[in-house]
């Protein structure tokens, strides 16, 4: 009988996700009714789990099919992304309206005109600077494109991240750290300095990450080192094959002076391990920066970090989750070149920025974003992909430490709708339970409604009362609450007092009434 009952329940459940779904009772949805369904929360028509479905759909397209519901219950059963996204079971359960006010953040910095592209690169300095698109891909795998999302970009040092995860998986956190720091430098990324024990300061400036090509698959030729690294990007990208851009990567070694001296000056430290080659790691280097992706991909491998490693679409493992934190940790502090404090500071989520204008962005557990613009400021960071991010943290509770502020003007696009009021409501009514004024005041000042009610109708009020506690109701009256709210059973709050032999509170009350 269980599990009859269970199949019931589920039956009953594809019913109401299909009825959902035909709007105008027709018994049947098309095709293009269920992509645009899936499309509106996040998941697009090319994602990796949709294979099968991909399929289906494209046989009942060519015959002019209709989808019925007992061929609608075969799609859900066997794919559950499809159920978890048409029943709002995903991490940004109102992912149109978040995709909504991403695009107006876009379009107010689209406005934002200043810094210059990178022109030590010769072939970055003839790169359209006007050019801007952003790509979002959150641990459900749900994602959104706008702007020049599809337009091909160098990583740059938007590169350095993920070389030191691949580094950090091969070797463990004890055997990289003997050759590299992991303290912010205070200098230019391409600085001619080393820490006291004459290391690189972090893998995220130039020393650091050419120190990481050096350690990178030292056993193999240069072509499957490089193999390695693009098949990588492909598999952090949910598949999305990487390009190479051989005239950038021409430009880069032909302007390597500075990139040189770095080398030799880490060599003369004794920083590299025995038979380095150091032409053979400065190539490798510039190849690594000259690999080519889009936003899109960018965004895929980003939420593979906020995801502690595992890829959202593919659920393939790349990434060991301790690297993955450790790797956050040092784009946190040392991503964003010498603005990586006030970034830190102001923003506060992890970042890796590229001269190419690049921006990968990680929030934990949440998505990862990337956003490409290639206008630069005297950082090297790019100037709109900044401002986007101010404009983020400012509208959404990204920052890592908006938990400890619970700022109310801040939205939390994770909650379901109405998830945020129904939590403060339930927080205020266990709060006067307990006679915790503090918290009650705390929810106030969020602009929690004081008289705000749970599903029976009870109050702060009545629970205040009904456990004698009589400061937080002589408090709540003094914030003009209502003294007599009626729940769904017709009880007041003096009736619970007398209930409970509360004595003071009901001659209070008697006093207010």
């Amino acid at each position: 009988m269980q599990n009859a009952s269970l199949k019931d329940r589920i039956q009953t459940d594809v019913k109401t996700i299909f009825s959902s779904i035909d709007t105008k009772n027709a018994g049947y949805i098309t095709p293009d009714q269920l992509w645009h369904s899936l499309e509106s929360r996040g998941i697009l028509r090319s994602d990796f789990r949709l294979r099968n479905i991909r399929e289906k759909l494209s046989n009942a397209t060519k015959t002019g099919q209709r989808i019925t519901p007992d061929k609608f219950q075969d799609i859900v059963q066997h794919t559950a992304i499809v159920k978890k996204a048409l029943t709002g079971d995903l991490v940004i359960s109102d992912f149109f309206n978040f995709a909504e006010e991403m695009c107006n953040i876009f379009r107010e910095t689209k406005e934002v005109r200043t810094g210059e592209v990178a022109d030590y690169i010769p072939q970055l300095a003839r790169v359209d600077p006007d050019k801007f698109g952003f790509s979002v891909c959150t641990v459900d795998g749900q994602s959104f494109n706008f702007g020049d999302a599809q337009e091909l970009f160098c990583l740059q040092s938007s590169c350095k991240p993920i070389n030191y995860c691949m580094v950090h998986d091969q070797l463990g956190e004890q055997k990289v750290h003997q050759h590299i720091g992991r303290e912010p430098s205070g200098r230019s990324f391409n600085e001619m300095a080393l820490n006291k024990d004459g290391l690189p300061h972090n893998p995220l400036i130039n020393s650091g990450a050419i120190m990481s090509c050096a350690l990178l698959k030292p056993e193999l030729d240069m072509s499957d080192r490089f193999e390695h690294v693009l098949k990588t990007w492909e598999e952090l990208s949910g598949g999305i094959r990487p390009s190479f851009n051989n005239s950038v990567y021409l430009s880069e070694r032909k302007t390597a002076d500075r990139n040189f001296a770095l080398a030799y000056f880490m060599s003369e430290s004794k920083a590299f391990p025995e038979n380095t080659n150091l032409v053979d790691t400065l190539e490798f280097y510039f190849q690594c920066c000259s690999i080519e992706v889009t936003a899109s991909a960018m965004a895929n491998a980003a939420s593979t970090l906020a995801n502690g490693g595992m890829q959202p679409q593919t659920g393939q493992q790349i990434f060991d989750p301790n690297t993955v934190k450790n790797c956050l940790s040092l784009m946190n502090s040392c991503g964003m070149y010498d603005f990586s404090g006030e970034f830190a500071f102001t923003i506060g989520f992890p970042a890796k920025s590229g001269v190419s204008g690049a921006l990968l962005i990680v929030i934990p557990n949440v998505m990862g974003i990337a956003i490409w613009s290639p206008r630069l400021d005297q950082h090297g960071n790019s100037v709109r992909g900044v401002e986007f991010c101010k404009k983020l943290t400012e509208r959404f509770n990204f920052h890592n430490y908006d938990n400890l502020v619970n700022n109310g003007r801040k939205k939390d696009p994770r909650k379901k709708k109405f998830e945020t009021k129904i939590d403060h409501v339930l927080a205020l009514i266990w709060a006067a339970a307990n006679g915790d004024l503090d918290e009650i005041k705390r929810l106030e000042a969020l602009g929690v409604d004081l008289n705000a009610a749970d599903y029976d109708g009870r109050t702060a009020m009545h629970l205040a009362a009904s456990e004698g506690q009589l400061e937080v109701v002589k408090y709540l009256v003094s914030r003009k609450t209502k003294a007599d709210p009626i729940d769904r059973w017709g009880a007041a709050p003096v009736m619970d007092a007398k209930r409970g032999e509360y004595k003071e509170i009901v001659s209070f009350f008697e006093q207010v009434l």
